[in-house]
């Protein structure tokens, strides 16, 4: 069967095929790729659609961080500790660098402070303090990042610190009072009156997901059609090959 797989017609469609074959592989992953954006997709949309809960029914200061709090929408009121600010870098948005700005919330009901990332900073933007007085906040809750060492001074105006990650194990020595075991993308502020806060020089951060998001099983499948096309098409090469081996063998049996 090999002689039969060396004549040159059948070389030359094998290397169609093995173009056929990578091409379709890589349809397929791109496919999958897909499939994980949009399973991403999904889990965001069905976080925002979940209602906002007061910060008290997610989890309470010092507690460990919920099973599935990853992504919970929660409100807490309280004020800013701006004394307390500071940068988290390098970070990037829509394909810029730059750093999370995040402020101590101290949570009116419990007295204790939840570190809130109010939005994003490019590099060398000017860092606006947290507004005065009462405040609102709708946070998207995240658990404590692994620690990380802090970047080289950067040049943010106004900056009172710049730290590598938002290390809550750092914080709880810092921070005066109790702390929340969590920190929060903010969503909306509000002032004590109820009118919406502006991000005032920030761009609001999307919450990040966070664990297994699953996929879409529409985009999977399209994947799994493209691999079963390239198992098929390597599948009609064999196939003709082996017929014409076998019609080669009848001509040989009939010169006999």
């Amino acid at each position: 069967m090999l002689r039969t797989a060396l004549k040159p017609r059948w070389l030359g469609l094998f290397v169609v095929l093995v173009l056929v074959l990578v091409s379709f592989f890589w349809l397929g992953l791109w496919q999958l790729d897909v499939a994980r954006d949009k399973g991403r997709e999904e889990v965001v949309a069905a976080a925002a659609r979940e209602p906002v809960v007061p910060i008290a029914e997610a989890l309470g200061p010092h507690a460990p961080f919920p099973a599935g709090g990853a992504g919970r929408r929660v409100q807490a009121t309280g004020r800013y500790a701006a004394d307390g600010q500071f940068l988290v870098a390098p970070r990037r948005l829509d394909g810029r660098d730059g750093a999370w700005v995040v402020t101590p919330l101290v949570v009116e009901s419990t007295g204790a402070t939840l570190a809130v990332v109010r939005g994003f900073v490019p590099e060398s933007a000017v860092v606006p303090a947290p507004p005065g007085g009462p405040v609102t906040v709708t946070a998207s809750l995240a658990p404590g990042e692994s620690p990380s060492e802090a970047p080289a001074e950067g040049q943010w105006p106004g900056a009172a610190q710049v730290r590598g990650a938002i290390d809550l194990a750092v914080l709880v020595n810092e921070w005066q009072g109790d702390l929340y075991n969590a920190f929060g993308f903010a969503v909306e502020e509000q002032a004590g009156g109820g009118a919406d806060l502006p991000a005032s020089g920030l761009e609001r951060v999307p919450p990040p997901v966070i664990g297994e998001t699953g996929l879409s099983w529409r985009n999977a499948a399209y994947a799994l059609q493209w691999w079963i096309f390239a198992a098929f098409a390597a599948y009609m090469w064999f196939r003709m090959v082996r017929d014409d081996h076998q019609l080669d063998l009848q001509r040989e049996e009939s010169h006999v």
